[in-house]
């Protein structure tokens, strides 16, 4: 492993930094304040690659790799994470089941159109009922010829409330558990298939996050992706890679805190001097300078594990655990340093405590990736 960035990987860096300092940051608190889903900066994102960063040109994606996917989705966190965990969910849990799964015609009509950022897709496999224990899935789907008709209920889809197609993992056998799951592609303007309620959130309020709805919902078999009863499979390896991209949002939502807070200390005085200069200020700017290193490169080492082709389950796990607690201290620090005002919306560091705190949660909790890494501990 590299740990220097390669020359496409720095100018890459820098464009993605400019973007975000120009187009995102503007539009980050207000975002967060209506809850508005950002089209217009999903489509600027789209025209420089960043909807389909670490795939083929030739499919319509950009040709990077995934270390560079990591860069892109922290510079976008770094001030927005609304806008971050949407294209880290393009990317990652819908673009990415698709590719490796998919038919030559189902990338054609299913995936091409998503890397272009001319459509939006999302991830939808959790339920009222069935969150880490995914094998628990009510949704079912019974095939009837060459449909499948689908009823059920899935909640808290990012990205679902403007996507064009969800990936929904649904049960066809339940007498088979986990085996017994199959993913299907559902368009939108499907019969049966409806946009339920929007989440009302602590943070990353931007997301489009609602509950999907089917009833006697009927999708063609060819919008099957992998085989019958492959969906928990693909559910969790797709995961793998969603947890890496996690990771480099809450890295990215933490660095945007660490600036802000160093700012912040260097031009605030009090007893007539910059409070950077009070040694309390100084360890905690060590403490989160030092954590937010860490985890950049745990971060990175998972995405480079991703791109030699090999497993990569334990290294996303151990990036997407320690990441996302990191976040959660540095903003907290953060919010210290400001002192009254870091309570205050005028400042941003409570955007981010705010935003922070979901990583902790989403795509795997902290407790998963704790039992994810202690199977793999204890296995070697």
């Amino acid at each position: 492993m590299e740990f220097a960035l390669t020359e496409e990987q720095k100018l890459l860096q820098q464009t993605v930094r400019e973007f975000a300092n120009s187009e995102v940051k503007p539009l980050a608190a207000r975002i967060d304040e209506t809850g508005q889903f950002p089209h217009e900066t999903f489509r600027k994102a789209a025209a420089l690659g960043l909807t389909g960063v670490a795939f083929p040109e030739e499919l319509g994606g950009a040709g990077f790799d995934h270390v560079a996917y990591t860069i892109v989705i922290e510079e976008i966190s770094r001030v927005c994470a609304s806008t971050g965990v949407i294209l880290s969910v393009q990317n990652s849990l819908y673009c990415d089941p698709i590719y490796r799964y998919g038919t030559e015609e189902q990338k054609r009509r299913l995936l091409t159109p998503f890397l272009r950022g001319e459509k939006i897709g999302c991830y939808a496999l959790t339920e009222p009922q069935a969150g880490s224990n995914a094998a628990a899935l009510a949704t079912r789907a019974v095939r009837k010829g060459d449909r499948y008709i689908v009823n059920g209920t899935k909640a808290w889809i990012t990205n679902g409330g403007v996507a064009d197609a969800a990936i929904v993992y649904v049960n066809t056998d339940p007498a088979r558990g986990e085996k017994g799951i199959t993913a299907l592609v559902v368009e939108k303007g499907t019969p049966g298939f409806k946009v339920g309620k929007e989440e009302k959130k602590l943070g990353i309020h931007a997301t489009a996050c609602v509950e999907l709805s089917f009833t006697d919902c009927e999708v063609p078999v060819e919008n099957r992706l992998g085989e019958e009863g492959e969906g928990y499979k693909i559910a969790l390896s797709t995961l793998d890679g969603g947890r890496i991209g996690i990771a480099a949002q809450a890295t990215g939502i933490a660095q945007g805190a660490f600036e802000q807070a160093l700012a912040y200390a260097q031009q605030r005085t009090a007893f007539g001097q910059p409070i950077a200069n009070f040694q309390a200020i100084q360890f905690m700017l060590s403490d989160m300078a030092t954590e937010i290193e860490a985890a950049r490169w745990l971060t990175r080492k998972a995405a480079w594990k991703q791109d030699t082709g090999a497993r990569f389950t334990l290294e996303a796990s151990i990036a997407k655990l320690f990441a996302s607690e990191m976040a959660t201290r540095v903003t907290h620090k953060a919010i210290q340093i400001h002192g009254g005002y870091g309570y205050s919306r005028e400042y941003p560091v409570e955007r981010m405590y705010r935003d922070a705190r979901i990583t902790e949660i989403y795509e795997g909790t902290s407790e998963i990736q704790r039992l994810i890494i202690a199977h793999w501990v204890l296995r070697s």
